[in-house]
């Protein structure tokens, strides 16, 4: 981390422990009170533009390039928006249950890799604490026992991945239709040899986040949190589903602006708007506006919109959760973390259960019907509801593309609670600490962004080129924007 002070101007550059670019300004007046807080993401991707012309069953293979953290999410979202529009949208059970063990192998590494790794620094040894011992190193160093459980968990979550999807990172596995291979008796032997170990160190894991939070709880029911909506899939019957829900959303005080609403007409219910000073979009629910319709999505947004989990040991901790605000939405920005263990833990349970379902080992695979020339998929990826929309010409090239990433649609959550934590932890300061600044940090990791997921753009983005001779000197020199 670095900052630097320029006519009353904090900025924070790089964000640190996030995957992706980013870099936080503060703006303060004469009295050193913050004025102005932004998040900003200094990289862009644009895979929503040069998609386009590619023939459409090279998406879900493609498109997961956007991230080596989550291709997955990607993979999987494209591939339901492809069955789509190849007819294929009713898989057999062996391509269904394939590709929920390898959804829920990502949620698994994802989840322990935020928490054990980026996170779990923070909560260990305090916000302010030195920089050279907040970090992993240091808490492999002083919780070594924890370190390995983080490692050894993300480890079994992309060892499933592989099984699924053929390769741990940007595998193969979905295809239009369905799947490209089941999973042998050896593949499923050698996961289930570890089952019971990995749900072990998940209880602890949500032990651990959830001891934080109880114990804490006074001090973070102010830090960087707020009001908000929330926006996720749930299943037809309201349990919790990361795959293929229904989108259902509420307000703060528990009170639903709509449910079940069918993934292919979501731009009837939510639009993005563009600011100057950003690559990502902000979303918002249209029947309530820019100004009051944005939301969080993830653990959190997720754990506070389903009304159970279908696996045991999860929902007694869902209804722990819930207790807390007495069954109403949880708007605590750091109650991110325990809702996100709770995730990991019926990730766990869910391997278990697939893990041992004879259809895995089936032989059919793909299934096709009639041709479409648009379509939409949705799931739920680790850090949130992940939009993938494609349209199609006659010659099955890719005219238009529309991605809203999960870390998009916390934009608007995340610029406020650097806002909200910049405003309480900064103003007024006569010196300004790294301790400090890393409170706003703190903020932004809570909601696990994915910033090189989320960069996008409208309209031309600004361009400077130069022509450089080999004595250095500049012989042109173009811009635009």
């Amino acid at each position: 981390m670095t900052a630097t002070t320029e006519s009353r101007k904090i900025v924070i550059e790089p964000v640190t422990r996030v995957e992706g670019h980013g870099k936080v300004t503060l703006l303060l007046d004469d009295e050193s009170r913050v004025k102005q807080a932004r998040l900003h993401i200094v990289e862009f991707r644009g895979f929503e533009r040069f998609i386009q012309g590619r023939p459409y069953w090279e998406l879900p293979v493609l498109v997961q390039r956007l991230c080596g953290i989550c291709p997955v999410s990607h993979h999987l979202a494209a591939a339901k928006t492809v069955d789509r529009l190849v007819g294929g949208e009713n898989l057999t059970p062996t391509a269904l249950k394939m590709r929920l063990l390898m959804h829920h192998g990502q949620f698994f590494q994802s989840h322990a890799l935020h928490f054990f790794h980026l996170s779990s620094p923070d909560l260990l040894f305090g916000f302010d604490a030195d920089v050279a011992v907040r970090n992993v190193v240091g808490v492999a160093a002083k919780f070594p026992d924890l370190a390995v459980q983080g490692v050894m968990m993300r480890r079994y979550g992309q060892e499933v991945i592989k099984a699924t999807a053929g390769k741990k990172i940007h595998g193969t596995g979905a295809i239009p239709g369905g799947i490209n291979k089941n999973l042998t008796i050896e593949e499923r032997d050698t996961l289930l040899a570890e089952m019971d170990q990995m749900l072990e160190w998940s209880q602890g894991a949500v032990k651990v986040a959830k001891d934080y939070t109880l114990a804490n709880l006074d001090t973070l029911a102010g830090f960087g949190s707020f009001d908000s909506n929330h926006l996720s899939l749930v299943r037809q019957d309201g349990a919790y589903d990361i795959y293929d829900g229904g989108l259902r959303a509420q307000d703060a005080q528990g009170n639903i602006i709509f449910d079940h609403v069918d993934n292919q007409a979501y731009t009837e219910y939510l639009a993005e708007e563009v600011r100057d000073w950003s690559y990502m979009k902000f979303p918002f629910i249209k029947s309530l506006g820019p100004e009051t319709g944005w939301y969080r999505v993830g653990p959190l947004a997720r754990v506070n919109n389903a009304d159970y989990f279908d696996t045991p040991l999860a929902e007694a901790e869902r209804k722990e959760f819930a207790g807390v605000t007495d069954g109403k939405p949880c708007n605590v920005t750091m109650a991110y973390h325990w809702a996100r263990m709770i995730e990991l833990l019926h990730s766990c349970e869910k391997m278990q259960e697939l893990l041992h379902d004879p259809d895995l080992q089936g032989e059919d695979l793909v299934v096709k019907g009639d041709r479409r020339d648009e379509a939409v998929g949705i799931i739920e990826a680790p850090r949130g509801t992940l939009f993938h929309h494609y349209r199609i010409n006659e010659d099955d090239q890719v005219v238009m593309a529309n991605l809203i990433v999960s870390t998009t649609s916390n934009n608007e959550p995340m610029n406020r609670a650097v806002q909200k934590v910049a405003a309480d932890h900064i103003s007024g300061k006569p010196e300004i600490t790294e301790g400090m600044l890393n409170h706003v940090e703190v903020a932004i990791r809570a909601y696990d962004p994915c910033l090189s997921c989320a960069t996008h753009a409208m309209g031309q983005m600004p361009l400077v080129v130069e022509m450089v001779g080999a004595d250095g000197q500049l012989i042109d020199r173009k811009t635009r924007g």
